[in-house]
């Protein structure tokens, strides 16, 4: 059975080890609440480095995990989240999403789903491995997505390897972890007054 990793607000199961990607989509171990926000560096859209952690502990965030700008889920998922920026910019959030895919093709994500929040490439797959969303893709799926010509980013020490993380929305306050939505079906996302519910009860947590 596939393992679903929603996570709820003060939920008091043990920490789990996190930080090394999973051998299957089934078996990566995303942050669970009450983990403290990892070091990471990702790229912006022209290139430049920037420090994720720092940038996460400036102000409440709604982080998301995408595949990439080629996943029609992630690309309908992230307009769903595009109309509750307003309501989350309010309550004094900021919405980051990250992918593997390369900073220069972040532009055309952006504007083909018309977003004003902010994308950053994590190619090197720092972020992704960080906060547990990684996981190897599968030799034939590979090769499916190959002739796709879907590029996948190459696992470190293994070029015939290629990893993704799995798709994730984290809502952090206060350099913590309040809740986690992630699921092994790339198909699933979590609804958009779902993550706003989330984000409205995690900063009573922050008080």
């Amino acid at each position: 059975m596939k393992r679903c990793f929603t996570a709820l607000l003060l939920s008091l199961l043990p920490l789990a080890l996190a930080g090394a990607p999973g051998t299957t989509v089934e078996t990566a171990v995303p942050l669970p609440v009450g983990s403290a926000v990892p070091a990471a560096m990702v790229r912006s859209p022209d290139g430049a480095e920037v420090d994720l952690g720092a940038l996460v502990r400036t102000q409440p965030t709604i982080l998301i995990f995408y595949r990439g700008g080629w996943c029609p889920y992630c690309n309908r998922h992230l307009e769903e989240l595009q109309g509750i920026e307003a309501d989350l910019l309010k309550l004094g959030y900021q919405i980051i999403a990250l992918s593997p895919d390369r900073s220069e093709a972040l532009a055309a994500t952006t504007e083909k789903n018309h977003l004003a929040y902010r994308l950053f490439s994590d190619r090197a797959m720092h972020a992704s491995d960080a906060w547990g969303t990684a996981f190897v893709v599968p030799d034939e799926i590979v090769t499916k997505y190959g002739k796709w010509n879907i590029d996948l980013a190459p696992l470190p020490g293994d070029d015939a390897k290629r990893w993704l993380p799995v798709p994730a929305v984290f809502v952090v306050t206060g350099g913590t972890v309040r809740f986690l939505h992630s699921d092994p079906d790339y198909k699933v996302r979590p609804a958009a007054d779902a993550v706003l519910a989330a984000a409205q009860a995690a900063l009573t947590l922050a008080e």
